[in-house]
C-alpha cells in the first residue's frame, strides 16, 4: 500500500473523530427574555395565552416548574446567570454595579473548549449601564425622603390586526440570530454557542415622561391581543395599603400604584402584558424554525428563560423588584439531544444553576466555585450523570430602587421566606405557596418554628445581615462620589431627575437629608 493511499486513510480516520466529537458536543442556543412570568410556561397559566413555541419545548424537552431569577432585576439577574455567582459574591448590588468587563462567563469557557459562540441582543450584566436616575434611585433609597413616582402603568393598543413587529428591535436582533444561524453556523464544522437577549415583554418607557422615564407602558397590537384569552385574565387580590408590609407598602407608592385603579384597567393592562409575551414567543419561534430548516435542530440544546418576572399589577404593583412569584418566578425550558421529553421538573431551581449545566452539556470542566448545580441529572436519558443532589432551596436577594432596604427570599419546600436588612429593623414575612399562592397571608407569627429554622438555613448560605451593611455603606460612597463629581452642577443635576419629590421647593430640606444620611455614622 502506497503512501498516498495511507494518507488518505489517516485524513479519513482524522475526519471521523472529529464528525464523532461534533455529534457529542452539542449546539446550545439560549433565548432569554426581559420580564417573563415563568408560570406562564405551564398550567394553568399558559392557557390565558397562546405561546406555541414554549408549548414545543415543553412537549419536547423538560419544563422547570420552580425557577427563580436570583435578583429581580435586569443586571444582577444576568450577572448572576452569566458568573454562575450568587449576587452578594459578585457584588452586583444594582442596575449600575455588576460584573467587571473581564468576568469569565459560561460563554467565554465554550469558546476556548473550541465553540464558534455569538452574543446578540440584550446583554445587560456588566457595570456601568442604565440611567443616572436609576442608579441614583438605588444609592439614596434610604434617604429620609420620598422618591417621585414611576409613571403610572398604562396600556396602548398600535396598529391593526396585521401589525406583527411591535418591538422592532428585538425583531432585528431575532433576525440577525436566525441569519447567523443559516450563513455561519449552519456551514461551520465547529459545534456553536448562540445567545439570543430579548427586552420583551419588559414594558416600554411612556415617552410622554419624558427621557428619563422608565418603562410603565403595556405595548401591543390587536394582532397580539388576539392571542390572550380575555376569560382567563384573572383579577389579582389586594391587601388594603394599611394592611400591607411596610416595604411594598413603599414599592406600591414609588411604582405609582398607590392611586385608584378599576378592574378594568387591571385587566386590561394584564392582557397586554400577556399580548407582549405571545410577542416575545414568536421571535423564539422564528430561532426554532430557523435550526429545525437547516437541519441542526436535533443535535442543538434550546433554552428558553427570562432574568425575572413581571407583577403587571399583582400585590398593587407593576415592574419586578419584588419577591413575589409574579417578579421572581422565572422560565425555564430546556429542549435538546438526549434529554427526556415532556418532562416537568418540581425541583427549586435558580438562574445560576444555568453556567454549570450549559458547561456539563459541552463536556467543559467548571473553573472555581459556583453558586449553581448542573440540571443536566435532573433532565438526561442517560444514567451516566452523577445524580449528586441538587440543594433543596433556591435564594433570591435585591439591592436597588423602589425597595428601601435589602431584600432576600429563600424558597425550600412549601415555603417563602423574606427577610430584611439586617434581620431586626424591618419585619420578615412567610407564606405558604401551597395554600396561599396569592402570597396574601403573611403567616411568620403563626409558624415561629419554621421561620427560626428556614433563617437559620438562610444565614448558613449567606451572612446576609453583613452584605446588607455593605450594600449600605456602598451607596453612601457611590452617590458621595458622584455628587463631587458634579461640583457646582450637583444641584442642577439633582433637580432634574425623576427622584425626587420636589428637589427645587424644598432644597434645603433635601440638602439637609441628604447630607445627614451622607456623613452620620454608618
Amino acid at each position: 500500500m502506497n503512501a498516498s493511499v495511507f494518507a488518505l486513510i489517516f485524513l479519513l480516520q482524522i475526519c471521523c473523530q472529529c464528525n464523532c466529537q461534533n455529534v457529542t458536543r452539542p449546539n446550545i442556543v439560549m433565548v432569554m427574555s426581559d420580564a417573563f412570568d415563568g408560570r406562564l410556561s405551564f398550567d394553568p397559566g399558559s392557557k390565558v395565552v397562546q405561546l406555541p413555541y414554549i408549548n414545543y419545548l415543553r412537549e419536547l424537552g423538560s419544563t422547570f416548574l420552580n425557577a427563580y431569577t436570583n435578583s429581580p432585576i435586569c443586571c444582577p439577574s444576568r450577572a448572576a446567570m452569566w458568573s454562575g455567582q450568587f449576587v452578594h459574591l459578585t457584588q452586583s448590588w444594582n442596575n449600575f454595579k455588576c460584573l467587571d468587563e473581564n468576568t469569565t462567563t459560561w460563554m467565554d469557557l465554550l469558546e476556548k473548549s473550541g465553540y464558534l459562540t455569538n452574543m446578540i441582543g440584550k446583554l445587560d450584566y456588566i457595570s456601568g449601564s442604565h440611567s443616572v436616575s436609576n442608579r441614583i434611585e438605588a444609592w439614596t433609597r434610604d434617604v429620609q425622603f420620598l422618591l417621585r413616582q414611576e409613571g403610572r402603568p398604562v396600556p396602548e393598543l398600535v396598529g391593526n390586526m396585521s401589525t406583527v413587529k411591535i418591538m422592532r428591535k428585538d425583531w432585528q436582533n431575532t433576525d440577525e440570530a436566525t441569519r447567523w444561524i443559516r450563513q455561519t453556523a449552519a456551514s461551520s464544522h465547529q459545534p456553536f454557542a448562540l445567545y439570543l437577549g430579548l427586552n420583551l415583554p419588559h414594558p416600554y418607557k411612556t415617552e410622554s415622561l419624558g427621557p428619563i422615564a422608565g418603562g410603565s407602558t403595556f405595548r401591543t397590537s390587536p394582532y397580539w391581543l388576539k392571542k390572550v384569552s380575555s376569560e382567563l385574565i384573572t383579577v389579582p387580590k389586594w391587601l388594603p395599603m394599611a394592611a400591607m408590609h411596610p416595604v411594598d407598602y413603599y414599592s406600591t407608592v414609588t411604582k405609582n400604584c398607590s392611586g385608584v385603579f378599576t378592574e378594568e384597567e387591571v385587566v386590561s393592562i394584564r392582557a397586554f402584558y400577556y399580548a407582549m409575551c405571545a410577542e416575545a414567543d414568536a421571535m423564539l419561534g422564528q430561532v426554532i424554525s430557523a435550526l429545525r430548516q437547516t437541519g441542526l435542530l436535533s443535535n442543538t440544546v434550546v433554552i428558553f428563560t427570562a432574568d425575572h418576572g413581571e407583577l403587571a399589577m399583582e400585590h398593587r404593583q407593576f415592574y419586578k423588584m419584588s419577591m413575589f412569584e409574579g417578579s421572581s418566578h422565572v422560565p425555564l425550558l430546556i429542549m435538546g439531544p438526549g434529554l427526556m421529553s415532556g418532562l416537568q421538573v418540581n425541583q427549586l431551581v435558580s438562574l445560576v444553576d444555568l453556567y454549570p449545566t450549559v458547561l456539563d452539556m459541552a463536556g467543559v470542566s467548571q473553573v472555581g466555585s459556583l453558586s449553581g448545580h448542573s440540571l443536566l441529572p435532573l433532565m438526561s436519558k442517560s444514567s451516566a450523570f452523577s445524580k449528586k443532589q441538587h440543594p433543596d432551596w433556591v435564594l433570591s436577594e435585591y439591592h436597588g430602587c423602589n425597595v428601601n432596604a435589602s431584600t432576600y427570599m429563600l424558597r425550600s419546600e412549601q415555603w417563602k421566606y423574606i427577610t430584611y436588612a439586617d434581620g431586626l429593623s424591618v419585619s420578615p414575612q412567610l407564606f405558604d405557596l401551597t395554600l396561599d399562592k396569592d402570597e396574601i397571608h403573611n403567616v411568620v407569627h403563626k409558624f415561629p418554628d419554621v421561620q427560626a429554622h428556614l433563617d437559620k438555613l438562610l444565614r448558613s448560605i449567606v451572612d446576609y445581615p453583613q452584605v446588607s451593611a455593605a450594600v449600605h455603606i456602598y451607596n453612601k460612597k457611590a452617590f458621595g462620589a458622584w455628587r463631587r463629581s458634579l461640583g457646582k452642577n450637583y444641584s442642577h443635576v439633582i433637580a432634574n431627575l425623576r427622584w425626587h419629590v420636589d428637589w427645587q421647593n424644598d432644597v434645603i430640606a433635601n440638602e439637609r437629608a441628604v447630607d445627614e444620611w451622607l456623613y452620620g455614622s454608618f
